[in-house]
């Protein structure tokens, strides 16, 4: 468990990652609503409340109770230069006892897509899991058709272990998802998708 109160910051050359906060409301709902249609495709359905104050409100308390847990630690992803929020990735369903495991989520604005961001915060992200946390396992999913985000885990050391039927509700449909896995003591050596 993290506890009450535990700061939680990662830093990587381009980003900082960190919980986010009540006054990124605005950045975050800006860029929400400029990527709509990059990101809807990938997505779970956008509630009707999904840009709005209350809702993003309701978002960071969730974060703080997340990490004071020990259950998920939800960073936003601010550009080093200038501040600017580029993204985000949440270490979600995290599993203590025999598990010790649990599983990476993002997403990253249109604009910043395809510049290496992503990478960079999945890599410090697993770090932390691992090094930190005394994770063993970290898990991730995505569309078959997701290319991109299938070549991003599988550069990050993810390796494809299977697909799960009917797995999320995503953009609206009931979809399958490929599986993947990083683990701390990885001797599976490389396994591709067929």
């Amino acid at each position: 468990m993290l506890g009450r109160g535990k700061k939680v910051r990662l830093d990587t050359e381009r980003l900082v990652l960190r919980p986010p906060q009540h006054n990124d409301f605005r950045p975050w709902a800006n860029l929400r609503a400029d990527s709509r249609a990059f990101l809807t495709p990938w997505e779970p359905t956008w509630a009707d409340d999904h840009l709005s104050r209350k809702g993003f409100t309701n978002r960071v308390y969730w974060a703080q109770r997340a990490i004071a847990s020990g259950t998920a630690v939800p960073f936003f992803m601010i550009r080093r230069d200038d501040n600017a929020l580029v993204g985000a990735i949440t270490l979600d369903n995290i599993r203590r006892g025999p598990a010790q495991a649990g599983t990476t989520g993002y997403w990253i604005g249109e604009p910043f897509a395809r510049q290496g961001y992503m990478r960079e915060a999945i890599e410090a992200v697993v770090h932390y899991g691992f090094q930190t946390l005394d994770l063993s396992r970290i898990e991730a999913g995505c569309l078959p058709e997701n290319t991109a985000s299938r070549r991003l885990l599988e550069q990050c050391g993810y390796k494809y272990e299977g697909v799960a039927q009917s797995y999320l509700q995503i953009n609206g449909r009931w979809r399958n998802h490929v599986l993947y896995a990083n683990l701390r003591h990885d001797r599976r050596g490389r396994t591709t998708v067929g």
